[in-house]
């Protein structure tokens, strides 16, 4: 018997933050019909700047850290986030209690005037605000202006049709889902540029002590997409890295082999260093492919420090 009546939310304000959190009120509705679910809207510190790179205003947790403090203090039971955002260890006393199936984890190329990126004419102004992408689109495109874009969706898609760049690079999932992806010119490949960490699924973040709860939102976690994040959290957290340093990682699960791609970049381009690690595992389902997975992601982080990687990373300066 459910003793929990009552479901408050947390979730940060734009567009695709609260489809993500309705998404999952929804599934929650759907198995449990008679709880009563709201959801709590917050602004956060990454909201709230928009005119500075996120990585010289702290690059770790810049869209979470009020959601989780209204876990901490108990005004909200759940926390939904784009997974991406999650730094690579959490607070004590929290933890993700489910992810939901992964949607493309690819970045999309938009424009108004080109189709793709080799399409660009030399020295075309190309806006992002991912250090990540940045130094991928740099490496492949050394003759492009990458100049810093923040904001929600839709303010970023105002300002590429206002004229102020010849193209911008989103995540794909985040246009799918906002029904927004007829903006879509192409999408750029893994090889062109490999995603971050985690992007494309949806966190749900939770106390690690409230026992029902989790029960409650274990139906809606996806063990493939779970196996493959675990992956590449565990290469991200032994690399130290945060969503706005140039780490990619991606993670794919084909008959029960599970391959993952790392990547650090410098932050002009002009280095990138890669490694892909693998391993067989017995069913996605079980803890020891969980643990498998964790051990293939640590693998991947040191085949890069052994490449390279750590004076790269430590190029990206955090307060």
């Amino acid at each position: 018997m459910l003793k929990k009546q009552k479901l408050q939310i947390a979730t940060r304000e734009s567009a695709l933050a609260l489809w993500q959190a309705k998404y999952v009120a929804n599934v929650l509705q759907e198995q449990y019909p008679q709880l009563e679910i709201a959801l709590k809207g917050i602004t956060t510190k990454g909201d709230k700047i928009l005119d500075q790179p996120l990585a010289k205003i702290g690059g770790k947790g810049l869209f979470i850290k009020e959601l989780e403090t209204t876990l901490l203090n108990g005004t909200a039971d759940l926390a939904v986030h784009s997974m991406k955002d999650m730094p690579a260890e959490l607070i004590e006393g929290l933890c993700i209690g489910a992810l939901c199936p992964r949607a493309d984890p690819r970045d999309a190329f938009v424009s108004e005037h080109f189709n793709t990126l080799s399409e660009l004419p030399e020295g075309a102004i190309i806006g992002t605000a991912s250090l990540r992408r940045q130094s991928q689109l740099k490496h492949f495109r050394p003759d492009l202006k990458l100049h810093t874009l923040r904001g929600n969706v839709n303010t970023r898609l105002n300002k590429l049709i206002a004229g102020e760049f010849d193209a911008i690079v989103l995540s794909a999932a985040g246009l799918q889902r906002l029904e927004l992806d007829h903006h879509i010119k192409s999408i750029l490949s893994t090889e062109q540029c490999l995603p971050a960490v985690g992007q494309g699924a949806i966190a749900i973040e939770v106390r690690s002590q409230d026992t029902e709860l989790k029960e409650l939102i274990a139906t809606l976690n996806d063990a493939h997409t779970e196996v493959c994040i675990t992956a590449e959290r565990a290469m991200n957290l032994r690399l130290q890295g945060s969503c706005q340093v140039p780490i990619a990682g991606y993670a794919q699960l084909k008959r029960n082999k599970l391959v993952l791609t790392g990547l650090v970049g410098s932050l002009d381009g002009t280095v990138l260093i890669k490694t892909q690690q693998s391993a067989q595992l017995a069913a996605p389902t079980s803890k020891q492919s969980l643990a498998i997975a964790k051990q293939v992601g640590e693998n991947a982080a040191q085949d890069l420090i052994n490449k390279g990687a750590k004076p790269l990373l430590a190029a990206v300066t955090e307060p």
